[in-house]
């Protein structure tokens, strides 16, 4: 009860608060991650594992060490416990930042949509029209759905204290070496493969909820079922086509194509039907957002008090 309370205080910390403004954990993690990466790094995959068992590790024990010490505690476990959710949740974020992107977009202002895109993902902005910055943000607000809302929820109630702070350990990492650059090539794979494993059911779980919920969105559940069956596994990612395809058929356009990474160049497979993103898509797929994580909580909330009490009694 203690761990499902938590989790329905720090998403609604979140819901109301956003993130935190000031002494962000995630950030402080991030600089210590850092630090750490510069001083042990080395150009093979060895140092990477070490990397990332130290920087996720030290997480996974804090959080152990408070779930102990809050073990016949239920307040104390509670308030650890929604501290931790609103700190590495990040749905509120995304939904605005959609939000903004819509209005920019829909008075014409490309300059200001552009320098907007960092915000939500590292692709070059510069030469992007109207379709392209829209789909880029469809696609970041779809993946971050998973990543940044239903995963977090899902490690939360399946392992507490410890399944919070590891999997935000975990993500933080594969966003900070886990890309294909000559320094994180090699390096980067042990943090960009945890992240992957880690992701495998929420992702898929994203997924499924993004096509239960499209009405709420005036999308066709059918058509968005459609999509998600045919699309989600031609993404190189296998965890993002997931979110991506649902979202794509619930929206009714067409995501994927071409993709520039300040100086490197990524071609993807389509993923829905229809036309390509536009300003008014922004709005809906915030909504679609919105709606997927107040499920995932849902879920996560109930597990702790249902399956995850029957999970303890076989164990024991």
């Amino acid at each position: 009860m203690a761990t499902a309370a938590g989790l329905v205080a720090g998403y609604a910390l979140d819901s109301v608060l956003g993130d935190p403004r000031r002494w962000h954990p995630v950030a402080g993690f991030g600089r210590t991650a850092g630090a750490l990466e510069r001083r042990i790094h080395r150009p093979d995959r060895v140092a990477g594992a070490a990397f990332t068992a130290l920087a996720v590790g030290a997480p996974v024990l804090l959080g152990t060490a408070g779930a102990l010490a809050t073990r016949h505690r239920p307040l104390a476990r509670a308030a650890l416990v929604a501290a931790a959710t609103w700190s590495v949740l990040g749905g509120r974020t995304l939904r605005h930042e959609s939000r903004v992107m819509a209005r920019a977009l829909g008075s014409g202002d490309l300059p200001a949509a552009r320098r907007r895109l960092s915000h939500l993902c590292g692709r070059d902005p510069s030469a992007l029209d109207e379709p392209e910055l829209a789909r880029a943000t469809v696609e970041s607000l779809a993946e971050n759905t998973s990543d940044a809302v239903v995963a977090p929820l899902v490690w939360g109630a399946v392992a507490g204290l410890p399944g919070l702070l590891g999997y935000r350990a975990a993500n933080t990492l594969d966003a900070m070496v886990g890309h294909r650059s000559p320094r994180y090539a090699r390096f980067g794979t042990p943090a960009a493969r945890l992240d992957d494993l880690l992701n495998l059911v929420p992702a898929r779980l994203t997924g499924l909820l993004t096509v239960a919920v499209a009405p709420i969105a005036h999308g066709d559940r059918r058509a968005a079922w459609r999509v998600f069956r045919r699309d989600r596994n031609d993404h190189p990612s296998p965890n993002a086509g997931q979110c991506e395809a649902a979202m794509a058929g619930a929206l009714g356009v067409r995501l994927g194509g071409r993709n520039i990474y300040f100086g490197r160049s990524e071609t993807r497979p389509f993923l829905g039907d229809g036309p390509r993103p536009e300003a008014r898509h922004l709005n809906r797929a915030a909504r679609i957002s919105g709606a997927v994580g107040l499920a995932a909580l849902g879920l996560a909330a109930a597990y702790p008090v249902t399956l995850g009490r029957l999970v303890g009694a076989v164990g024991r």
